[in-house]
């Protein structure tokens, strides 16, 4: 690659106006009073020596990143609930701006880990001064119970190189459970949490 900074900043483009997009969205629902499928939104492009690190375990030819490489360009959507993130899935569906060409729901078949969460790659267009170029970005669905283990989980493959302990591995994978279990228990007082949300709006509009 001669130069990194030209390559990656159509990247840098894109994460910023999906960020913008998916918060505008999630403003639009609590504009209108309503319970938005969106809590918040991240985004990240994938540094220089974690595209090279990728690369050469891969085996990806410099000539075909573009297309080889499909999370350089990286959105993380969080949602309060699993049904949100399925109305999300729905919504990215929905848009003209943006198309889907490939997804992998790991809610309903979880990894081996124990690591769930919902994964769409999309072709983005963003215009440069050259004309318009399409992005592949991958976005990351997935509750707030989810990123905490795939949180905590991304750390410690920095120290195992996933070739994780027994013992670590076996805790690894009962904390998954865990965590789904706890938004299994909140999805069934859902509505009496967005409710208690509409009465908060309501206090803190008057304050």
């Amino acid at each position: 690659m001669q130069d990194w900074n030209l390559f990656l900043w159509p990247y840098e483009q894109a994460v910023s106006e999906l960020k913008v997009k998916f918060r505008s969205l999630r403003k639009s629902y609590l504009n209108k009073g309503e319970h938005s499928p969106i809590e918040f939104v991240v985004g990240r492009v994938k540094t220089v020596d974690s595209i090279k690190e990728k690369m050469k375990r891969r085996v990806i030819a410099p000539e075909v990143i573009e297309t080889d490489m499909q999370d350089i360009a990286g959105i993380r959507i969080m949602c309060q609930f699993v049904d949100d993130i399925y109305k999300v899935v729905d919504l990215i569906h929905e848009r003209q701006d943006m198309q889907v060409i490939e997804e992998r729901d790991y809610i309903k078949n979880a990894k081996p880990s124990g690591y769930r969460s919902y994964h769409m790659v999309i072709e983005y267009p963003i215009f440069l001064p050259e004309g318009s170029k399409k992005i592949i970005a991958e976005i990351q669905i997935r509750t707030l119970a989810m990123n905490f283990w795939a949180t905590v989980e991304h750390t410690l493959n920095y120290k195992y190189q996933g070739k994780y302990p027994e013992d670590i591995s076996e805790r690894l994978k009962s904390t998954a459970e865990a965590a789904y279990k706890l938004d299994e228990e909140m999805s069934a007082i859902k509505e009496e949490v967005r409710e208690a949300h509409k009465i908060y709006a309501k206090t803190k509009g008057k304050n």
